[in-house]
């Protein structure tokens, strides 16, 4: 124990060069190496240099996983949060190439040869697709969100004008934590709750209107439901009382759909930006990366006079999107205006079950001789991000069974093959979705799964 005292701390350069070559940029693993001589300056005992080394790789290990990467999903989650919500399609994906390695008419008008504004074609689009007047973007959701409450807050600050009227049953929990009321408070605007948490009619928005309402806000609840004895008033009697009241009716309808979801078997109905303005209300906002199936963006579509009022405040440049997103936001508005095949959710939902289950007997075939068992199984696929929490898809499964690795094991040496596998672990068996993993990467499953077992 003595000794272990006196032992010194081994130098940067002579771990450096013990490491040999590591395939992350020297200045990383510099700053690792120098990070963990740091800690053992702070402990009792100075371990030995071959255990100095393993500490340093495996901090280099972990940091070398934590690089965006492609996977596999094999969860049966359609829009994973954790994997980067919806994947995008090949015609997205060239735009944002073809966009992003090039100059570009940003805010520049061709005819006029003079500066321009920014997304006007995507405005345009996404107006028409949600049958609204006119349509902004900005960098999410929440974003959007926070916008209009700042907007219309603080507009009517000096008349104390900037209470927000809400159903006690939408103060939700969003992704990551966040919560409506923090959303609220942020933008600066004063909550009035109104109602309980089951029941809200329209007599409580009315007895809740006054000099200080600045807006009333409705959240449409995409990622629970409550069954039971509920109550919630009918969005075409809020927003006739928001007409008569002459204060803004807005909705944060969340997901997004641009298609009637319920024609997808084991799918419940999700309203979609139209549908919810055409019940009357001013402005809708959701994101872009849910069901529609784009990139990261919050998407705010409704009256034109309003839109514009939003584009005009200072706020909106801190919130806008760059070139890419918009390229991106672009071509899948295109897509859905085409009526063309092409986002990856939509035809993750529409793939049959007849489908899969030949994809999975060609998989199974690929790994004959190794030393597992392989079932072609019956799952239940979700749609996930906080989206459609009823809805189930019937879906097909590898159920895969080790000879002599546990399937927790299994499991953790797929998610540490060079393109990581994540699957899930149900009834002691490791499961892996095939409506959520694509067909292109069939091979580099079977790849993957056969280097595990070897």
């Amino acid at each position: 124990m003595k000794q272990a005292r006196l032992r010194a701390i081994p130098a940067v350069e002579k771990v450096l060069q013990a490491l040999g070559d590591v395939d992350l940029p020297r200045p990383i693993v510099v700053g690792v190496v120098r990070r963990e001589l740091s800690a053992l300056r702070k402990q009792k005992t100075i371990p030995a240099f071959d255990a100095v080394l393993t500490t340093v790789r495996d901090a280099l290990r972990e940091l070398r996983a934590s690089r965006i990467r492609p996977l596999i999903n094999g969860t049966g989650i359609l829009i994973h949060t954790n994997f980067g919500r919806a994947p995008l399609g090949p015609d997205v994906i060239a735009a944002m190439s073809s966009i992003g390695s090039n100059y570009s008419n940003l805010e520049y008008g061709l005819a006029g040869g003079t500066r321009g504004g920014r997304a006007a074609y995507l405005e345009q689009s996404l107006a028409a697709l949600c049958s609204a007047e006119a349509a902004t973007v900005v960098n999410n959701n929440a974003a959007a969100l926070v916008l209009i409450l700042r907007h219309f807050c603080q507009a009517g600050a000096a008349s104390r004008k900037n209470e927000v009227i809400i159903s006690r049953g939408e103060l939700i929990q969003i992704g990551g934590g966040f919560r409506i009321p923090d959303i609220l408070e942020t933008s600066g605007a004063r909550l009035r709750e109104v109602g309980t948490t089951n029941k809200t009619s329209l007599q409580d928005y009315a007895r809740a209107v006054g000099r200080e309402t600045a807006l009333i806000l409705k959240v449409h609840r995409s990622n629970f439901f409550m069954d039971g004895f509920v109550e919630s008033a009918p969005a075409e009697e809020i927003a006739a009382l928001a007409r008569k009241k002459r204060v803004p009716f807005v909705e944060d309808l969340g997901s997004g759909a641009m298609i009637e979801t319920q024609t997808v078997a084991g799918i419940e109905h999700e309203p979609t930006p139209a549908e919810v303005i055409g019940r009357g209300v001013d402005l809708v906002c959701f994101s872009g990366d849910k069901l529609l199936g784009g990139p990261q963006a919050g998407i705010v579509a409704g009256k034109a006079n309003l839109i514009a009022a939003l584009k005009r405040d200072p706020f909106f440049r801190a919130l806008r999107c760059d070139k890419l997103i918009l390229s991106a936001l672009e071509a899948t508005a295109d897509i859905y205006m085409r009526g063309d095949r092409g986002v990856p959710v939509l035809e993750m939902l529409h793939a049959s079950n007849d489908e899969l289950r030949s994809r999975a007997g060609k998989i199974k075939s690929a790994l004959d001789g190794l030393p597992i068992k392989i079932i072609v199984g019956e799952g239940q696929a979700q749609i996930g991000g906080g989206t459609l929490p009823r809805s189930a898809i019937a879906s097909v499964t590898l159920d895969l069974m080790h000879q002599t690795i546990k399937p927790q094991e299994f499991a953790a040496r797929l998610r540490d093959h060079s393109v990581p596998v994540i699957g899930y672990v149900g009834h002691g068996i490791l499961k892996l979705d095939l409506r959520t993993i694509f067909a292109r990467q069939d091979a580099e499953l079977i790849a993957a799964i056969r280097a595990v077992c070897r």
